[in-house]
């Protein structure tokens, strides 16, 4: 769906993907998000006192989240797979390639470079084939009344439009045509793009606070404002949270999930008297926009204030200078329910603990490199300590 041009199929496909997987009206998608919030609390709480590694704890929570939503009750088996092979194609996604620059020099390391893509995308077919073989398996039963009935997730709505017998079948509603590797490619669009981005943008969020303390301090109280230290964040506290909310857009501002987004002409284009033609793979820069001197103020600090005032730009695509998510059409699908986890678990993390860096280490010690790939996490992923905060047992 991703690079898939405008037409019957890219409407049909980003249709299902939204009312399937994103859509508030989805409710098992967003009571995942809630569920395994509450589980990584509860992982976190037990390790109070004791270091603990923000990174891995935060991509263990998107990439369940996603799995959930995607794939319902099916999607326990072959996480720690998914998440090698996930991890694979990001540093091949930033990995350099001069072959990609100069064809004719791909040669020089294109060998190894092709081999380790060829093993990487033969990984993901057996991993998608499975999924995808299980899901026609339960068609199959539910066809002979030998399954029990529950609600059907977005590989099912899929096979719906899949004839396994025949290179593919047509949608009676739309005349869509939809193959196996259809079924792939938008299964890998989901899971790329609902799991390593709202992990990094979590753990970038954490990060910012803990290297500006006051920032962290300022959420914190804002908390106790509106929740007070009787009981945990609920969803609906969230609009109440206006501070939480700023940092979350500067996060977003400094550490957007994809730093450049892929897009493809449809036509010849002229720009500042360039000759841009059809076809031609343009990448949008949203991490340089975003640190954009001519458009805000000390680009690179961290300031969630800047975000208060009434004019503020907002990241649902008319602002061009603050495009973490991409614009019109193309925009990210899963903007809500990415917004929806990172914005609960960033309010959960802040006010269930207090924090603390180890070995005595100073906020502005904190290592704040970042790595490029298909997204750009940190270099060093996040570790603090946690201490109880609120005045009631937490389990």
């Amino acid at each position: 769906m991703a690079f898939a041009h405008y037409g019957p199929f890219w409407r049909q496909m980003r249709k299902i993907c939204v009312t399937k997987v994103f859509s508030r009206k989805r409710a098992e998608s967003w009571a995942s998000v809630r569920e395994e919030i509450h589980s990584l609390v509860k992982t976190v709480h037990l390790r109070i006192g004791s270091p603990v590694n923000i990174g891995e704890a935060v991509l263990g929570l998107t990439k369940n989240i996603t799995y959930r939503a995607a794939f319902g009750s099916m999607s326990q088996e072959g996480q720690g797979e998914f998440v090698k092979i996930m991890q694979e194609f990001s540093k091949l996604f930033g990995a350099f390639n001069i072959g990609d620059f100069i064809p004719w020099l791909g040669w020089v390391h294109g060998g190894d470079f092709q081999r380790r893509l060829a093993g990487a995308r033969g990984s993901l077919d057996g991993f998608i084939d499975k999924i995808i073989d299980d899901h026609v398996g339960k068609k199959d039963r539910k066809k002979n009344h030998d399954f029990v009935d529950v609600e059907d997730d977005m590989v099912d709505e899929l096979i719906e439009f899949y004839d396994e017998n025949g290179a593919k079948s047509v949608d009676r509603k739309s005349s869509v045509s939809i193959t196996r590797d259809n079924i792939k490619a938008l299964i890998m669009d989901v899971m790329f793009g609902g799991t390593e981005t709202v992990a990094s943008a979590i753990e970038w969020a954490m990060s910012e606070l803990m290297h500006s303390w006051e920032d962290l301090k300022k959420v914190q109280q804002e908390l106790v404002n509106v929740v007070g230290l009787d009981r945990q964040v609920n969803e609906s506290d969230l609009e109440k949270l206006t501070y939480l909310k700023c940092v979350v857009k500067e996060t977003l501002r400094l550490h957007p999930p994809i730093p450049l987004l892929l897009h493809e002409t449809s036509t010849d284009t002229f720009i500042n008297g360039y000759k841009i033609p059809a076809r031609a793979r343009v990448m949008i820069n949203a991490w340089a926009i975003g640190r954009d001197a001519s458009a805000w103020a000390e680009p690179n600090k961290f300031d969630p204030s800047r975000f208060l005032n009434d004019d503020a730009p907002d990241f649902k695509g008319s602002n061009f200078e603050f495009i973490p998510f991409g614009s019109g059409r193309r925009s990210c699908p899963g903007i809500q329910l990415g917004l929806y986890a990172l914005e609960l678990a960033v309010a959960h993390l802040c006010h269930s603990f207090d924090w603390e860096l180890p070995d005595g280490l100073k906020p502005d010690d904190l290592d704040m490199n970042d790595l490029f790939g298909l997204t750009a996490p940190r270099a060093v992923q996040l570790v603090a300590i946690p201490k109880q905060r609120l005045n009631v047992p937490l389990f």
